[in-house]
């Protein structure tokens, strides 16, 4: 029997709708954030979100489920990554969505930034120019496995954790210019905030790697 329109549209549109569902969770929303910098294990995706293994096993299988998360083995370990770029693309489409018509969000992030006045972002262009002209210190603070998963071409990298211990190793001549995960990754507020306490002369580029990497930007991966 032919399929009318109708039950073509119906049955599309309902599992669109499972696709959606899957995104629609807070917690799930993280964790792809999160695989976006490459594959992790439970027990670390765990760890970063602040969920118990337990829980996040079950936020995994459901995004499993809906296509959106795939698994691979390295020896005895199991790791979860994204089945495609196209999966942080939508959900970093859903999230611009949400901080610019969600008064909300927008007042969560700036209420949050009051504390560090880091002044304005460089933009992915502009940060482009500057690292081809070579008068820049990109500076990664994400953990240094996701730096060798993949970083901004000649960026270096000094974790926000060991920045303090390390500052010196940076030059006060040049410009710096920090990034970490994201658009929702603070790591970069505190990074900034440092380095012009110290006499720095630090900005922030508020998007992460993988956004600058889908732009088609130079990147460098070391592993």
């Amino acid at each position: 029997m032919k399929t009318t329109a109708r039950k073509f549209k119906d049955t599309v549109y309902v599992e669109l709708a499972k696709t959606a569902k899957a995104l629609g969770n807070p917690h799930r929303m993280e964790i792809i954030d999160l695989l976006a910098q490459g594959p992790f294990t439970v027990e670390t995706i765990a760890r970063y979100t602040g969920m118990t293994i337990a829980n996040t096993s079950q936020h995994l299988q459901v995004l499993k489920n809906a296509q959106l998360v795939a698994i691979s083995r390295k020896g005895n370990y199991i790791y979860y990554q994204l089945t495609g770029e196209n999966v942080y693309a939508a959900w970093a489409s859903l999230r611009e969505l949400g901080m610019t018509h969600n008064t909300e969000v927008k007042k969560a992030i700036d209420d949050y930034r009051k504390g560090y006045h880091n002044g304005d972002a460089v933009s992915a262009e502009e940060l482009l120019e500057k690292v081809h002209a070579g008068d820049v210190i990109v500076l990664d603070v994400r953990p240094e496995d996701e730096y060798h998963r993949g970083h901004i071409h000649r960026a270096i990298s000094i974790p926000l954790d060991q920045l303090q211990a390390r500052i010196r190793e940076l030059s006060k001549k040049q410009e710096i210019v920090a990034y970490c995960r994201g658009s929702l990754c603070m790591l970069v507020e505190e990074a900034v905030t440092l380095l012009k306490q110290q006499g720095y002369k630090a900005r922030k580029f508020d998007d992460g790697y993988k956004d600058w990497a889908l732009k088609g930007y130079p990147t460098t991966m070391t592993m």
